[in-house]
């Protein structure tokens, strides 16, 4: 039985909440983007209007202002998103159990069996994009096919509030003539190696020889000659599917650049201590240590180092995080932005190499401490309870656990 899957995405959301709380403002050009002078300047959404004036999503404010220098800029609330993002899926569920979350904005759902009681998939489709309108007072682009890559291509080609139906018989002249990089995970270094061949649509990538895309992008190559000629079979998963967590991490842009090894330290303790409290609510610990490094030049890099045995303690990562900073960081420039990601995860239940290079009694007290430190927090706060670092030197007012939201984004599982 040929599968019906429904790709929905909530329209400029962000913008379309804002707006809906806002009525005075939905006739303006509205975006929503970070706090400036946190230096998050960086647009996350703009409604209809917006895009008119050719406004792009991830340029800075000042950039949109000299294209609209009318536009209303707003700082994102994920409350909100959120709890529209999960009245969005409430309504999906209604319709199916298998809804698959692809970001805050997007649903895959696979509707097969559905239409036995709802209708067509077409059907189906419209009446969700018309519930979601009526009850929650957003729009919503509906696509629908028989796989998830194509029902995804089908929700981006008309907005907002529209259904677009791909189907065996007319993807070739639906897919097939729009370029490359509109196919899912064709990004600007993939778009430009298919180009330097010749391959500058869908279609093309869809009739090249497999071969050839494995010489080009090795193993990649032939997954993206899958999905151009619609042969996806991927599933769509629950929301309650568990997902196999590899790292668990978090970064930022410090309000003002760090000069020094205790700014960076400062910062890498902040950093540390989310990462930790998130690995202990996962019950994972972690055998290695990532750390990212942008300075003002905008440089990036990233460079990693192994613990001594694996962990869920903030003092155990921050030490690690600092140790490959001043093996790597010549101080050439002032940094901008720091990130911490532990990695080779494993349940903490699981058994690792034992320590024998630090006293254990103090490790189990320190690990008491940081989970107390969890449950202090977690009733009153997360300012109820800081370490005399931060409180010495406040370079940095953050709450990294309730701004940090963990969002499934990746197709693959």
């Amino acid at each position: 039985m040929q599968r019906i899957i429904l790709h929905c995405d909530l329209n400029s959301f962000y913008a379309s909440v804002e707006c809906l709380y806002r009525p005075e403002i939905r006739a303006l050009p509205v975006v929503v983007c970070g706090n400036i002078e946190k230096r998050h300047g960086i647009i996350l959404a703009k409604n209809e209007v917006a895009k008119k004036y050719k406004i792009q999503t991830g340029e800075p404010l000042w950039q949109a202002k000299q294209k609209c220098p009318s536009l209303v800029a707003i700082e994102p609330s994920m409350g909100k998103y959120m709890k529209f993002s999960k009245a969005a899926r409430e309504i999906y569920l209604r319709y199916t159990g298998r809804v698959e979350a692809f970001g805050v904005d997007e649903c895959w759902l696979d509707v097969t069996d559905s239409t036995r009681l709802f209708g067509s998939g077409e059907k189906l489709a419209y009446t969700i994009k018309d519930t979601i309108q009526q009850e929650l007072g957003i729009t919503a682009s509906v696509g629908v096919a028989d796989n998830k890559i194509f029902a995804k291509l089908g929700s981006d080609m008309k907005k907002p509030n529209a259904v677009t139906v791909i189907t065996p018989e007319n993807y070739k002249q639906k897919v097939w003539t729009l370029p490359a990089t509109d196919l899912l995970y064709v990004g600007r270094s993939t778009g430009q190696k298919l180009r330097k061949i010749g391959l500058h649509t869908i279609g093309q990538l869809a009739c090249a020889e497999k071969h050839v895309l494995r010489g080009l992008l090795g193993k990649w190559g032939e997954t993206l000659w899958t999905f151009a000629n619609g042969e996806d079979v991927s599933p769509v998963l629950t929301l309650n599917h568990e997902v196999h967590v590899k790292s668990i991490g978090n970064s930022m842009t410090t309000a003002c650049d760090l000069k020094n090894i205790e700014d960076v330290k400062i910062v890498f303790y902040v950093l540390a201590e989310s990462v930790a409290e998130r690995l202990r609510h996962a019950t994972l610990v972690g055998k290695t240590v990532q750390i990212t490094i942008r300075g003002t030049d905008l440089c990036l890099i990233e460079r990693q180092g192994k613990l001594t045995c694996p962990t869920s303690l903030a003092s155990d990562i921050a030490s690690k995080a600092l140790e490959i900073f001043k093996g790597q960081w010549a101080w050439h420039n002032d940094v901008r932005a720091l990130g911490v990601r532990v990695t080779d995860l494993m349940a903490e239940t699981d058994h690792g190499q034992l320590c024998f290079l630090q006293e254990e009694a103090q490790r189990a007290r320190r690990q008491v401490l940081e989970h107390t430190m969890d449950a202090v927090r977690g009733r009153y706060g997360h300012y109820a309870i800081q370490r005399a670092l931060h409180l010495a030197k406040p370079i940095l007012k953050a709450n990294p656990i309730d701004e940090h939201v963990v969002y499934p984004v990746s197709f693959f599982r």
